[in-house]
């Protein structure tokens, strides 16, 4: 009987203690393909600030995409960042991606987020000329990113046409100007361009001279002029603006996995990147542009608003067309 009672009271008191416990919360695990740094700051700062724990899986865009559409509803993601939009289509359109709370949308303007309602913009990231102010006077750089095709242009220019940054420019000038155009743009720059291993090398070659200009986002120029500038002294960005494909902004996703079990933190932490303090920290730290509505972006930048971007609905860059454009073309 004292054994028994003993058993009792015992589980009365697990039973008080456990009653008293605060439930434990979710752990979520973000595909990463944003910028490492990044991530990690808004993860430091969401955790401290809402008590959810989070975990990334580090990678390129368009490779965390077709890992998620290979692993479908058995990913372990909750969460999937991108630095443009094509990868994050490329879920949506798998049917992969849970709607965004509607909360989180009214956050953000119609052009930087998708038409589906199933990711939401979280950055954005405006295509440049950077040009050698030594090589190119400003009276001879070109009007439009298409004049780049031109014979002129044979062995000035360089692209990092092989990563996912370029690759959603095309996107854009795809859906813009059409199959025909694009590809013939694409024959142009296999023609003209020289291929370099990424963005920051692009403007470290026609800082040097090599070459008179590149296609690359503004933010390269932007976090080289806030260290030394070694890398950006001798050029310019030249802004092409009038709705033309090279005024493209390129949108950052944030999506939730429709396959998540933790949709209620999943979509905490994509509304959270929005928040005062979740776009200052990609701002200062990334120098992108912030998109949620009447969030400051860098006062280095161009402002957003002046830049004529060509008006896109960023779920509708297409990434497997354009991968076989550019295979067709010789560029990949």
């Amino acid at each position: 009987m004292l054994f028994r009672t003993w058993i009792v009271a015992g589980a009365v008191a697990a039973g008080l203690a456990l009653a008293g416990t605060p439930p434990a919360v979710a752990d979520i695990v973000i595909y990463n393909a944003q910028h490492e740094s990044l991530t990690k700051a808004w993860i430091e700062a969401f955790t401290k600030e809402t008590g959810i724990k989070a975990t990334y899986r580090q990678g390129s865009d368009l490779e965390l995409g077709n890992v998620i559409v290979q692993e479908g509803r058995n990913s372990p993601a909750d969460v999937f960042l991108t630095e443009n939009s094509p990868a994050m289509a490329l879920v949506d359109n798998a049917g992969l991606l849970a709607t965004i709370d509607a909360a989180t949308l009214a956050l953000v303007p119609a052009e930087f987020r998708a038409g589906t309602g199933r990711w939401v913009g979280i950055a954005a990231r405006t295509t440049v000329f950077v040009y050698n102010k030594a090589k190119v006077p400003a009276d001879k750089l070109p009007k439009s990113m298409l004049d780049l095709a031109d014979a002129a242009w044979k062995g000035r220019w360089a692209a990092a046409h092989t990563g996912a940054d370029f690759q959603a420019i095309v996107a854009a000038l795809l859906e813009l100007k059409g199959e025909a155009a694009t590809a013939a743009w694409l024959n142009g720059m296999k023609a003209n361009a020289t291929k370099l291993g990424g963005n920051a090398a692009v403007m470290r070659a026609v800082n040097a001279g090599e070459f008179d200009g590149g296609i690359i986002y503004h933010y390269y120029y932007a976090q080289d002029q806030a260290r030394t500038g070694e890398g950006s002294k001798n050029v310019a960005l030249h802004y092409f603006k009038n709705g033309d494909p090279g005024a493209f902004v390129s949108v950052s996703g944030g999506g939730v996995l429709a396959s998540s079990k933790n949709q209620q933190e999943a979509q905490a932490f994509v509304k959270w990147t929005l928040s005062k303090t979740g776009q200052d920290i990609m701002t200062k730290s990334a120098l992108e542009y912030a998109v949620a509505t009447g969030a400051p972006s860098h006062p280095a930048l161009v402002p957003l608003n002046t830049l004529q971007a060509p008006k896109l609905d960023p779920a509708k860059l297409a990434s497997k067309k354009v991968t076989e454009m550019m295979l067709a073309a010789g560029l990949i």
